[in-house]
């Protein structure tokens, strides 16, 4: 069991060296919660209650919430129309890095009386039982996030559907979240066809299958890859200089669940791909990368992280796709906590730098970007299929005016809500550095006007910069 605040002197240490916490910071509860500022009565923003985000409320009956294993909780989630929710769930912390920071995020699932998986619709999602409540911390905006989710849903990529709550736990108030889907096999988050253990030849072989490039689970900080959660790629990232690799983990099926002849056949498949894609004929439509891969989710997936300059994009938190039949595909997106200019590493707070470049600078960084992306733009096919949807996204849901129609209505809710006094009054951080800013500003008013800035610049550097690809 890897307990969440532990190791406890190591996170600690690390929580001094990165500055990442003011003088909030404080030891742990027995439950393991860290207690915040306590708000000044002064200082708690009274709203009408119509007007408030959905309150949700956990009781961990003074347990503590662990990375791994679920516990048991109960749980309410109270919206202005009446209780949405009341019930048993599992919770647990997640992250990887960001469990540095004192807010945590929580992984849970809904349960009915015998403990088991309860599929159900909460706050007006379709069912499931598997959901995520996201802290956002360093992302002092509170948006990002949901930001690009929502645009990725607008250009027809089903991304995690998500909108902002409040989160107490055991009577200790934490914030501003974002209530989220969690990624995962499902006809309504990644349709792909439930690959069953039976299922090991023929068409049956095919799909579906989801892939994720991304840290591994384990104590060694992510890098905990084996033959049995993960298959390498058999090609060396472009520019890296120290023996790196990429590597394919299982998400669907789970690692202890995918069969040997499964392994055999999807790594078969991107092996296939990769091999086409490097070949001298790799932009022949018939023998080259197109007749393994959709393109047009590549693009898509391309363009979202290259808007945002996603600093982890293309080598973590990267998701694909391979359904029955079908071609693999990218997708869905997730994690852009550190894009939009808020990492301080790597150029991530450039507006004008490539995203897919990211090994050029920084060759030795352990988890390095695919060469696929370099030699896609070699095919001037795929280079005039992306201008033009650049250009058809940029008329519509990537013009500068709905990008800030959307950070505008996300903000006015959330101050209407009161949401962000309560949240930086909880955790005053603003006018603070929090790993990785590349931008502090003294107020929340600030920190939405340098992503808006930042966004268009942003867009003026690609405008010209995809036209002469």
């Amino acid at each position: 069991m890897k307990l969440i605040h532990y190791i406890g002197a190591r996170y600690c240490l690390v929580a001094l060296l990165v500055v990442l916490v003011s003088s909030n910071s404080s030891c742990i509860n027995d439950d393991g919660i860290v207690p915040p500022a306590e708000q000044e009565e002064d200082n708690v923003v009274q709203v009408n209650p119509e007007d408030r985000l959905p309150q949700v409320s956990i009781n961990t009956n003074g347990a503590l919430i662990v990375d791994e294993p679920k516990i048991n909780a109960q749980m309410t989630i109270n919206t202005p129309n009446g209780v949405d929710f009341e019930g048993k769930i599992g919770i647990e912390i997640r992250g990887k890095s960001s469990q540095m920071f004192p807010k945590k995020s929580f992984g849970f699932e809904t349960r009915d009386a015998d403990d088991e998986d309860l599929d159900l619709s909460l706050l007006g999602l379709p069912e499931e039982s598997d959901w995520i409540f996201y802290a956002p911390y360093s992302d002092k905006s509170l948006i990002r996030n949901k930001l690009i989710y929502d645009l990725s849903n607008e250009i027809g990529r089903y991304a995690s559907r998500s909108q902002f709550v409040e989160v107490t736990i055991n009577d200790f108030y934490q914030g501003v979240y974002v209530f989220m889907e969690k990624l995962k096999r499902d006809s309504e988050r990644i349709d792909v066809n439930k690959l069953n253990e039976d299922e090991i030849s023929g068409e049956d072989l095919t799909g579906g299958y989801i892939l994720k490039i991304d840290k591994a689970d384990g104590p060694s900080f992510g890098t905990d890859y084996t033959d049995f959660n993960s298959f390498p790629s058999s090609y060396t990232p472009n520019n890296s200089n120290a023996g790196q690799s990429v590597r394919f983990l299982y998400e669907h099926p789970k690692e202890e669940d995918i069969t040997v002849e499964q392994k055999a056949y999807i790594s078969g498949y991107m092996q296939q791909f990769e091999d086409a894609l490097a070949s001298d004929d790799f932009a022949d439509p018939l023998v080259g990368y197109a007749a393994f891969i959709d393109a047009d989710s590549f693009i898509d997936f391309f363009l979202l992280n290259e808007l945002a300059n996603n600093v982890d994009g293309y080598r973590l938190s990267t998701f694909l796709q391979k359904d029955k039949n079908g071609k693999l595909q990218m997708g869905p997106i997730w994690d852009f906590n550190l894009a939009f200019g808020n990492a301080d590493y790597c150029s991530g707070g450039e507006t004008n730098v490539w995203a897919y470049k990211f090994n050029e600078r920084c060759p030795g960084d352990f988890w390095q970007i695919p060469f696929w992306w370099d030699r896609l733009l070699q095919d001037p096919a795929f280079v005039n299929q992306l201008k033009e949807r650049w250009n058809t996204l940029r008329s519509g849901p990537f013009s500068q005016t709905s990008i800030h129609a959307k950070i505008d209505a996300d903000i006015a809710m959330l101050t209407k809500a009161g949401a962000i006094g309560n949240n930086f009054n909880t955790w005053r951080i603003l006018g603070t550095y929090i790993w990785p800013n590349n931008f502090v500003g003294s107020s929340h008013d600030e920190e939405v006007d340098y992503l808006k800035g930042w966004i268009n610049d942003r867009l003026t550097w690609l405008d010209g910069t995809i036209e002469a690809l």
